[in-house]
């Protein structure tokens, strides 16, 4: 079964999202006046700012689960959408020490054979 029509769904929505979310703050507020949380009307950016950093969870995440097992998918969904970057980062640090000496880091974006997991 292809993964990519559920590939294109995903990341279709995601531009959907992003483009509601940040043409709802536009209207309510100029991203120049935003001042965070203080005020009332900065909520807007703060909500799109926010969609933003789960976008790019949910972006990495799908990489994530692309290379790891059905345990480990899960594992990992917590842990970025828990963390965030800090999980993010701790995954790649994982990946980049799985890589053998020599080994192209090209190696780091596919699947590992099911015998080397």
């Amino acid at each position: 079964m292809s993964t990519q029509p559920g590939l294109k769904l995903l990341f279709g929505a995601i531009l959907a999202l992003m483009l509601a979310v940040t043409g709802w703050a536009a209207a309510h507020q100029s991203v120049w006046e935003w001042g965070g949380l203080v005020t009332s009307p900065d909520r807007g950016w703060t909500i799109a700012t926010l969609c933003d950093a789960y976008a790019g969870f949910i972006t990495f995440y799908a990489w994530v689960c692309y290379k790891e097992r059905p345990l480990g998918r899960v594992l990992w969904f917590i842990a970025i959408m828990l963390l965030g970057n800090i999980a993010m980062s701790a995954f790649m640090l994982r990946e980049l020490a799985r890589l053998g000496p020599g080994e192209p880091i090209e190696r780091l974006l596919t699947r590992r054979a099911e015998s080397g997991r």
